[in-house]
Parts: structure tokens; C-alpha cells; sequence
């Protein structure tokens, strides 16, 4: 009886890699490191595998990195405000490291975008101005982080009664059951 909101999840989801504009193609990531402090930033959905694995890039030295290291857990939040759908996904995040997988995505990369993965200095390093950001001749730090969810929460805002539905995974079946809104 709930299959059909994880499917329309599901396919939100992947309209997003491929409907310009789609509002789940940005969305927002937490972690939470040794120091217990929930942090959060807005990353680009790049891809989703067949068995639902959601990957984003990032520079291999920001702190989400260092938090995905410490605690592979992290939490993920989209929101569609024309379907007022949200999606809560938990998930253990994995850094890619296969040298292979990396270098065929960034060869996939547009030279214009690649600038986000060369800077000389990390991510949130102090700059005296934003036009001195200096970027390398050779190398990036180019980073894929996969994360494979274990639970998710769908919430249709909707009247008369909204509707919310939470998935968990076991092994490689997802179970729904009906939650009070």
C-alpha cells in the first residue's frame, strides 16, 4: 500500500539529473563530526544508482569529508515546493577512493566547473580577497562521496490530511509504514 510514494520518490528523484530546474537536483546535507555539531550545506545531486545510491561531488579536503570520515552517517533533505513533497534520507556515506571511477567522472567534468576542485587552498580557508583565489596548474582534489540510504521519510504536505510514509531498508527490500504527519 505505500509502494506508490516510494516510487514517486524515486522517480522525483531521478527527474532531477535530468529536468532543468528540478528542485531535488539541489539538496541540503548533514553530518556531524567528533565534535557533535550538526552541520549543513546544499550540494548537486550528480547521479542515483539502480539500487537507489545517491552521489555528489565535492573537494576532497572540505570539511564534510573530514565529518564523513569521522561518522559515516549522514542525513539528506529535499523539498519540492510545487508538490510540497519532502524527502528525509539517512544513509552511510562512502568516499570514493577507486582511482579508475574517479578520473572517468572528472574527465566528465566541464573544464569551466573543474575550477572548484583546483583552488590552491582548501575549501573555507580565510582569503583577503575573493579575487585572489589561486588554483593549480596540475591535479585537483576532486572527490565523490556515494550514499547508500537506509530510511526515508516522505512527507506530502496536502489537504484535507497530509501524508507521510517511512521507508526502511532491510537487506535489499524497503519497508513502508504510515506515520502521523
Amino acid at each position: 500500500m505505500t509502494q506508490q510514494f516510494l516510487d514517486e520518490a524515486k522517480d522525483e528523484l531521478q527527474k532531477s539529473l535530468v529536468k532543468k530546474g528540478h528542485p531535488f537536483r539541489y539538496f541540503t546535507l548533514a553530518t556531524v563530526g567528533l565534535d557533535k555539531m550538526a552541520r549543513l550545506r546544499t550540494v548537486v545531486l550528480r547521479k542515483i544508482t539502480q539500487d537507489l545510491k545517491l552521489i555528489f561531488y565535492t573537494d576532497r579536503r572540505s570539511k564534510k569529508i573530514i565529518h564523513i570520515t569521522e561518522n559515516s552517517k549522514v542525513s539528506l533533505l529535499f523539498y519540492h515546493p510545487k508538490l510540497m513533497l519532502q524527502l528525509k534520507i539517512e544513509g552511510k556515506a562512502r568516499i570514493v577512493s577507486d582511482e579508475d571511477v574517479l578520473k572517468t567522472y572528472w574527465n566528465g567534468i566541464q573544464p569551466n566547473s573543474r575550477k572548484d576542485y583546483i583552488t590552491q587552498q582548501a575549501p573555507g580557508s580565510s582569503l583577503k580577497s575573493p579575487d585572489t583565489v589561486e588554483y593549480l596548474n596540475e591535479g585537483n582534489h576532486f572527490c565523490i562521496v556515494e550514499i547508500e540510504p537506509f530510511k526515508i521519510e516522505y512527507l506530502k504536505l496536502k489537504r484535507p490530511n497530509h501524508l507521510r510514509v517511512r521507508f526502511s531498508k532491510d537487506d535489499d527490500k524497503w519497508d513502508g509504514e504510515f506515520l502521523v504527519p
